[in-house]
């Protein structure tokens, strides 16, 4: 596995020409020159909060390259996402306030997500998510951007109702709006999308949801129709998890394109904000709104990746309950996807580092009890991505 992990980093390094519109290209991540010809940005308005913005913005991810950042925004992407991953978040923050100072404070939205300890086999909080850890988080974050207020502060990774009305959050959110620290409230949704997006929509509280949607989900019928009740309560909507990177060995990647604007085919889809750190990756994504309609070849590339089990995790939560030792396995999984799918090494170790895990991991269990939706080794991707554990950072670009 090092081998196929330590060769990510040929993939940080791009050279491409002539696809931006005001965008700095590189052959390298040292040299850059402006395009000036012009792209099409196509906006869509974020439900009833008002914000217009581009239907691609950009998810920073892993710690972003602020060349890349400054691109971003010189392209016209004017709506960004934070990660809530502990070890990147604070790295991040700190690099877009320093990309962004200078720049008039309306001229781009940001998001920032608050994450709080939940039980791994429940899917609620622990003993001490309390309002005032909320807002400690989170006046940390607005120290690190430097700035008065964010644009939506997001109830991170939900993934049960009760959750998404946890009572203590909600106060902490209700007075962060109150002080004028963010202008909207939003929650996201990585598993058990459906309920979380439903409940936000009867909520009249939150006003931003941010949820997992993607061609490959086996209940994306049942995703569609809670966005749509959302949108039309007057949420703004953005769809996260639109699929980029490979399927698995041996396989044709998927198209990044295609994934985008099957997405963006649904009308009450606001904005999506792909993670990509590259800037051939930014320009594939901007030339999406050139022209959101899918071509046949597109149809033909869906059609064939939906047909692989691929590397998304559906976020189903039934593998929670078979784990005799409780693990968090969809967070593995995506720690897995962030590696061999997303070319993400360092954001995979950091996402494992966080889940405290014991030190022996699917060692003792023989055979796994767990039987996955899409059929997964699920004990043979933990035993390989835990292994990051034993990887210094410095190897992982």
């Amino acid at each position: 596995m090092g081998k196929k992990l330590m060769g990510r980093r040929d993939f940080m390094k791009s050279s491409i020409a002539g696809l931006g519109g005001f965008v700095y290209l590189s052959s390298n991540d040292k040299k850059q020159e402006k395009n000036q010809r012009e792209r099409k940005v196509v906006y869509r308005t974020l439900g009833k909060t008002g914000i217009k913005v581009p239907v691609i913005g950009m998810g920073m991810l892993q710690p972003s390259n602020p060349a890349l950042v400054r691109a971003a925004l010189d392209a016209g992407i004017s709506h960004f996402d934070t990660t809530a991953t502990p070890a990147v978040q604070e790295n991040n923050l700190k690099m877009f306030a320093d990309v962004t100072k200078g720049r008039p404070r309306e001229s781009f939205t940001i998001g920032v997500k608050i994450s709080s300890p939940t039980d791994a086999a429940t899917g609620l909080y622990k003993e001490g998510v309390t309002t005032e850890a909320f807002l400690k988080k989170f006046d940390f974050c607005l120290k690190c951007l430097n700035m008065e207020y964010v644009d939506i502060l997001y109830h991170f990774a939900v993934s049960r109702k009760e959750s998404a009305f946890y009572e203590p959050i909600m106060k902490a959110m209700e007075k962060a709006k109150k002080e004028g620290k963010t202008r909207f409230l939003g929650i996201s949704a990585h598993m058990n999308v459906p309920e979380i997006v439903q409940a936000a929509a009867e909520s009249n509280f939150y006003e931003v949801v941010i949820a997992a949607y993607n061609f490959k989900q086996k209940n994306y019928l049942q995703v569609r129709e809670a966005i749509a009740k959302a949108a039309h309560a007057g949420l703004g909507v953005v769809a996260i998890k639109a699929i980029r990177g490979g399927l698995k060995e041996g396989e044709k990647a998927v198209n990044p394109r295609a994934s985008l604007k099957w997405v963006l085919q649904d009308p009450n889809v606001h904005a999506t904000v792909p993670a990509f750190d590259t800037f051939e990756d930014m320009n594939v994504d901007l030339s999406v709104m050139d022209d959101l309609t899918l071509t046949d070849s597109e149809k033909e590339d869906l059609k064939r990746a939906a047909s692989s089990a691929g590397l998304y995790c559906q976020g189903c939560g039934q593998c929670l309950g078979q784990c005799l030792a409780q693990l968090p396995i969809p967070d593995l999984m995506r720690a897995y996807m962030y590696a061999y799918g997303y070319r993400q090494p360092a954001l995979a170790k950091n996402l494992v580092v966080s889940l405290d895990l014991p030190r022996q991991v699917c060692e003792d269990c023989s055979p796994c009890p767990v039987e996955c939706l899409n059929r997964w080794n699920v004990a043979g991707k933990i035993r390989d991505i835990v292994r990051l554990r034993n990887v210094p950072s410095g190897f992982l670009v």
